[in-house]
């Protein structure tokens, strides 16, 4: 029942996002969640004004004391190890609900016992756990002997600071599985928002493949180089980054590369591609959500986030390696299926990723926690997910994962569908 004197003012709320020094995924969800909560206070450790979105810069944004420090607009990683301390030193007094966006240090404010504190969380800090041995090989000297002190440290403090969330909400069934192995905690899954109105299919399909990414390592560039060269089949190569030039180098006679497309460009290449190529491992992926919005199939990498986004058989097909052979014979597989491919079936399949799906999903968690962990002193959150934007279909009942499968209601009954 909702105490007398409820809702005698309005909401408060901040939102913990780790940098803002540009627009990636992880502000992308931060431009939403302020769609969701345009009067809410945005907390950042470092912030560059003309590096983000017009959306971001109207709302208030405060730094922690890292901001203050030399360099820190283009050197913030270096100081990671203050960060625990500052964000302990943000003032987050008064706030009826605290969103923290986690792939960064950001999860680790201090809040009162009255605040509810939803973690959304992209990933673990990868650096910390899976992807240390990773990251210290590509350290420079001193880094690495710096490092495995300075993050054993950061490891404990990570580890203890994930009891100060209330809830956690996961980006996908790969990170709640990470949040399971590396924080002990269960989680909800809520997919990013992905803009797939944006993206048609095309009649006009040709018979070149695409791959779109930056050029890290971790992206796997030269996996589908190869297999593109050893095919010898036409494919669009797109992305920068430190191995640009060695694709370029490497690049056999049709294979073009690009480093970068116009939007209109990008979205003639995904609906006329015979196929997306997607190398990564990555924590969900967007890139293959937007080519079926496309109307075009996906051959994946088949671990992480994709096996959420993509179903193999209906809207693309897996490969289990990230090695040259396995991409060529998944290539191989994948013209043998094309023709059971329906283009219509994968533009279905990437509307369960749209802005709507992410607001009902955010809405219906809090909506969750608030009633499972009692934080609601004013009652201002009593019906929030009934009361903006109408989204009010409960997260149990549509997108709950599994821990024993892995799977989610809302992709089964997609598949229910196609049958």
């Amino acid at each position: 029942m909702m105490r007398e004197g409820a809702l005698t003012r309005p909401l408060r709320v901040a939102i913990v996002h780790y940098w803002l020094v540009g627009m990636r995924g992880g502000e992308r969800v931060i431009e939403h969640l302020l769609d969701l909560f345009p009067d809410a206070d945005l907390f950042t450790h470092v912030y560059d004004p003309q590096k983000v979105s017009a959306r971001i810069r109207k709302a208030q944004v405060r730094q922690s004391f890292i901001g203050r420090l030399p360099g820190a607009r283009r050197h913030y990683q270096k100081y990671l190890p203050l960060m625990p301390l500052a964000l302990e030193e943000l003032d987050l007094r008064g706030y009826d609900l605290v969103i923290s966006s986690e792939s960064g240090p950001a999860k680790g404010v201090i809040t009162g016992p009255d605040t509810l504190h939803l973690c959304y969380c992209h990933s673990p800090m990868r650096y910390l756990w899976d992807h240390y041995q990773d990251y210290r090989e590509s350290a420079g000297w001193l880094s690495r002997r710096i490092m495995p002190l300075a993050f054993h440290r950061l490891r404990q403090w990570d580890v203890t600071s994930a009891s100060r969330v209330d809830g956690f909400i996961a980006n996908s069934g790969f990170i709640a599985r990470r949040i399971a192995k590396v924080w002990g905690r269960e989680a909800r899954v809520v997919h990013p928002p992905v803009a797939v109105d944006a993206f048609a299919p095309s009649t006009q399909v040709s018979d070149r493949y695409l791959w779109v990414s930056q050029m890290t390592p971790y992206k796997r560039a030269d996996v589908a180089l190869e297999a593109f060269n050893r095919l010898g089949v036409p494919a669009l190569m797109v992305g920068d980054g430190e191995m640009f030039h060695r694709i370029v180098a490497s690049a056999g006679p049709s294979v073009e590369v690009r480093k970068r497309l116009s939007f209109p460009e990008l979205q003639h290449a995904y609906a006329t591609c015979r196929a997306l190529v997607f190398t990564p491992e990555e924590d969900f992926g967007i890139v293959p959500v937007e080519a079926n919005a496309s109307g075009r199939p996906v051959i994946a990498f088949g671990r992480g986030g994709v096996t959420d986004s993509i179903v193999e058989g209906r809207t693309g097909i897996f490969f289990d390696r990230q090695t040259p052979m396995d991409l060529v014979n998944a290539i191989r597989r994948f013209e043998k299926w094309q023709p059971q491919f329906q283009p219509e079936e994968a533009v279905r399949n990437a509307a369960r990723f749209g802005p709507d799906a992410f607001a009902r999903g955010i809405l219906d968690a809090l909506d969750h926690f608030r009633r499972v962990g009692r934080h609601d002193p004013i009652g201002a959150l009593t019906g929030l997910s009934q009361g903006m934007g109408n989204h009010g279909n409960s997260l149990d009942d549509s997108r709950t994962f599994h821990a024993d499968r892995g799977l989610y209601d809302g992709r089964d009954a997609f598949v229910a569908q196609c049958r």
